[in-house]
């Protein structure tokens, strides 16, 4: 009995780390600070999302002029999140709802979609390993048809050949921009 209490204990520590990771990477996009950032992944980890595929080292780099060129303000919400753990590593799918305050028209950008994530427990820290980042929808100021956009990233699909299913994520190295 106590065993299985120990177990269960461990397991709601390790997804509210996790969890705690996931928030980290909202906060160092938003307030535009790349330590932030950074400590949501594990040093070699690689981020695909979509038109920046690559060592995150670089994609925080990216991103973060990015949002600090063309935006006032972002804003990045998780909402639906599981989790599998098996031991130290673990699969997540969170849905994102991405809003803006943009410096030029359109002045306000919504975009929607999910994060992909493999993480490892590393030294007694959860970090993300392998990212891909989906985009499901657009509003019609990016996307007026609904699907501009989507080539730059992984195929979403609505049955079991969508990426989320796929164990281990691992970004696919072929796709790197950098």
């Amino acid at each position: 009995m106590e065993a299985n209490v120990a177990a269960m204990l461990q397991e709601t520590v390790d997804r509210r780390e996790i969890y705690d990771c996931l928030m980290r990477y909202c906060r160092g996009i938003d307030r535009l600070d790349r330590a932030v950032l950074l400590s949501a992944y594990h040093p070699d980890a690689v981020d695909d999302h979509g038109t920046f595929v690559g060592p995150v080292e670089k994609f925080a780099d990216y991103v973060l002029d990015l949002h600090r060129t063309h935006q006032h303000r972002t804003q990045h919400h998780i909402t639906n999140h599981r989790c599998d753990i098996e031991g130290a590593v673990a699969h997540c799918e969170s849905y994102y709802i991405f809003r803006s305050l943009n410096k030029a028209p359109p002045l306000y950008t919504t975009a929607s979609g999910r994060y992909l994530d493999r993480l490892e427990k590393r030294d007694g820290r959860w970090g993300i390993v392998d990212r891909v980042c989906l985009v499901d929808i657009r509003n019609d100021a990016w996307a007026p048809t609904g699907t501009e956009g989507d080539a730059a990233y992984m195929p979403i699909r609505r049955d079991r050949e969508d990426t989320s299913y796929r164990r281990p994520l691992k970004v696919n190295r072929a796709r790197w921009t950098v």
